[in-house]
């Protein structure tokens, strides 16, 4: 492979969402719902269809859209302005920024935050000089996800002038993953001590966690031919 372009999901991959972060997230889409999107629910039911639909859907916000109609980028613009309110809640890896610098590729993010989320979540971690003019969210493509279609990740490489083929695209989620494999990228999964036990055959490569995968990038950039 030449030319190898690392592209990075950003959410629980350069940082990682803890329970206590997860439990804030549910939360914050149930209030966009119930709050400014003025469903008929009460707070805690809001936060159980959260839950509900991230088990049906992997995405937080979907079941709304699917029971109430709720326009996508209703929910998407909703939440995303709640969570870059308060983006001092995320815990940054330590040296993340220089480990990253050590790697000899082109570095990207393609994420699902918003635009605006993304900025204030790579300025609270120490990475927006770093990936300056180099992250994308989906809205700059139209899309509000990456697990529905392989239009997203085709826009994106489009974009950067990169072949499909020549991307290494590092997520968490193995359900964004199958999209990355289906438009022609190579895969590699976090699994933040999970299994990687689903649709393997979309997944290329599988690490545990962040340490993991830099140092599996270190070693793959030495030897792009074993890719």
């Amino acid at each position: 492979m030449e030319n190898i372009v690392i592209v990075w999901d950003l959410d629980n991959t350069l940082y990682r969402e803890t329970p206590e972060l997860h439990e804030y997230l549910d939360r914050i889409t149930a209030e966009a719902a119930v709050e400014d999107l003025h469903l008929p629910l009460d707070l805690k039911t809001a936060q159980e269809m959260v839950k509900e639909s991230y088990r049906e859907y992997r995405d937080g916000g979907e079941i709304f859209v699917q029971k109430y109609g709720v326009s996508p980028k209703d929910i998407f613009d909703a939440y995303h302005k709640r969570k870059e309110e308060n983006v001092d809640i995320i815990n940054p890896y330590k040296d993340l920024l220089n480990e990253l610098k050590k790697l000899k590729a082109s570095q990207y993010i393609l994420s699902t935050s918003s635009r605006g989320a993304c900025e204030a979540i790579l300025q609270h971690l120490g990475l927006f000089d770093f990936f300056a003019g180099k992250f994308y969210s989906v809205e700059d493509f139209d899309c509000y996800k990456k697990n529905e279609s392989t239009d997203v990740y085709l826009k994106f490489c489009k974009k950067i002038n990169i072949l499909p083929e020549n991307c290494l695209f590092v997520d968490d989620s193995y359900s964004n993953l199958e999209y990355a494999k289906k438009a022609g990228m190579k895969t590699i999964r976090l699994c933040h001590g999970k299994q990687n036990d689903k649709a393997v055959e979309y997944i290329d490569y599988a690490v545990d966690n962040i340490n993991e995968c830099l140092v599996f990038l270190q070693n793959t950039l030495n030897q792009p031919d074993k890719v």
